[in-house]
């Protein structure tokens, strides 16, 4: 697996990421084979959140991978918190309860990192500082970052907070594109000229923060998966054509297709299929030209003006 920096950092992540949010629908043994394949391919960053099976899914993981101190250096945690029934929490409090839960559930001293799910409208930014400053201080924590934020609000919380924000996981697919979309039709009167995020692309790429493009196989808001879907035909007849030029199914297609940005993403993939997974895997190795690239963008209507 090819590895990259997590954002400003000296932390050296693979490529793709491994979201194991729907863990708790495997079996025990199924749970313990999908995290040794996991590690088998390279792919040793693991993505919670603290709301994934109300805490389940990171108790399930811990059971799975078997940890223990060897097991613990030999992998990289990250978690998020900040979601609560009914609303959103940014408080110190909030913050340092939950990051307590998440590794009690993990059944490890330390994060290598946290971020901040969803944006909380009451957000202190002091009061985060103090948090992260603690978690710091205390070991807990090594690395932050945010989810779903925009520019202004991540300048908000840097003004306060001390520690880089190396990361923030966004939305990302070839389908869910208006992101790379609205840098592409500037000045133009169509609904993908729409900046609908700050043009938090850009800014990400001028402040080395790592975008985690979240459902990379999504369209909609979870509104079911692209490949292979009859709703998406052009899309999926390029795919396929590009999948076989390289001998590669059309899972590895869609995820180079992240990849191929040049602002060196790090895609979070969902799968609890070991098969999918290492197809997901497979994509560190493909390197996607610019003509196939824009010929897949293109495929899934985006338009070029």
């Amino acid at each position: 697996m090819r590895t990259m920096k997590l954002g400003n950092s000296t932390l050296e992540v693979p490529v793709v990421a491994v979201g194991c949010m729907r863990i708790n629908s495997l079996e025990k043994n199924e749970a313990e084979t999908f995290v040794q394949t996991a590690l088998e391919e390279g792919a040793n960053f693991f993505d919670h959140a603290d709301i994934y099976g109300g805490g389940a899914c990171e108790e399930i993981f811990a059971e799975a991978i078997h940890m223990n101190a060897e097991v613990r250096e030999s992998i990289i945690l990250q978690s998020k918190c900040g979601i609560r029934k009914g609303m959103f929490d940014f408080s110190k409090e909030h913050i340092l309860d939950s990051v307590d839960g998440i590794l009690k559930r993990l059944n490890t001293e330390y994060l290598d990192v946290l971020l901040l799910h969803r944006p909380d409208a009451l957000v202190e930014p002091e009061e985060v500082a103090e948090a992260f400053d603690t978690l710091e201080s205390s070991g807990k924590v090594r690395h932050f970052g945010v989810s779903n934020q925009k520019p202004l609000q991540i300048q908000l919380l840097q003004k306060y907070v001390k520690q880089p924000l190396v990361a923030n996981q966004l939305q990302l697919s070839i389908t869910n594109a208006n992101m790379i979309s609205n840098g592409i039709n500037v000045n133009m009167e169509n609904d993908s000229a729409i900046d609908r995020d700050g043009s938090v692309l850009d800014f990400c790429r001028l402040n080395d923060i790592t975008i985690q493009p979240w459902s990379p196989f999504q369209y909609g808001f979870f509104e079911g998966v692209f490949l292979g879907n009859e709703k998406f035909p052009e899309l999926n007849q390029k795919i396929d054509e590009i999948a076989a030029k390289y001998g590669v199914s059309n899972t590895t297609i869609a995820i180079a297709w992240l990849l191929r940005h040049p602002a060196k993403m790090q895609p979070v993939i969902g799968t609890m299929n070991v098969d999918r997974l290492k197809d997901c895997c497979k994509a560190s190795e493909v390197h996607l030209t610019r003509e196939e690239w824009y010929s897949i963008y293109r495929a899934a209507g985006n338009i070029l003006p």
